[in-house]
C-alpha cells in the first residue's frame, strides 16, 4: 500500500499550490482521509480531514477558507487546494488514510501515511 504526494513547490505569498495523493494497492473509498503538515523545528499538525464519501470536512483553523480538501474516488485520489499562502505554510505536507469513515483530526486515526511534499512559501 502506497500513498504518493505531489504537487508542493516554492510559492510567493498570497500565491496557490495544489497537492494530490494517490493511492496505490488497495482502494480508500471507504476510508476518512487527510492532510497533516510539519514545519522545521515543529511538531506534525493537522491540517484538513475528509469523511469517505466527501460529505464532511474539518480544517485547522489558520487555513479555514483558504484550503480546501477534496477526494476523488473514482481516482482513488486526494486533493489540497491551497490558496492565499503565508509563509507560515510553509512545511512537509503529508496525506494519510484514516481507520475510519469519517473526518478526523488526530494523528492516531490514521494508518497509511504517505511520503510527503515540501511546501515552501516565500515572503
Amino acid at each position: 500500500v502506497q500513498l504518493q504526494a505531489s504537487g508542493g513547490g516554492l510559492v510567493q505569498a498570497g500565491g496557490s499550490l495544489r497537492l494530490s495523493c494517490v493511492a496505490s494497492g488497495r482502494r480508500f473509498s471507504n476510508n476518512g482521509m487527510g492532510w497533516f503538515r510539519q514545519a522545521p523545528g515543529k511538531e506534525r499538525q493537522f491540517v484538513a480531514a475528509i469523511s469517505w464519501n466527501g460529505g464532511s470536512t474539518r480544517y485547522l483553523d489558520s487555513v479555514e477558507g483558504r484550503f480546501t480538501i477534496s477526494r476523488a474516488n473514482a481516482k482513488n485520489t486526494l486533493y489540497l487546494q491551497m490558496n492565499n499562502l503565508s509563509p507560515e505554510d510553509t512545511a512537509v505536507y503529508y496525506c494519510a488514510a484514516a481507520i475510519i469513515a469519517s473526518s478526523a483530526t488526530s494523528e492516531t486515526m490514521y494508518r497509511f501515511w504517505g511520503q510527503g511534499t515540501q511546501v515552501t512559501v516565500s515572503s
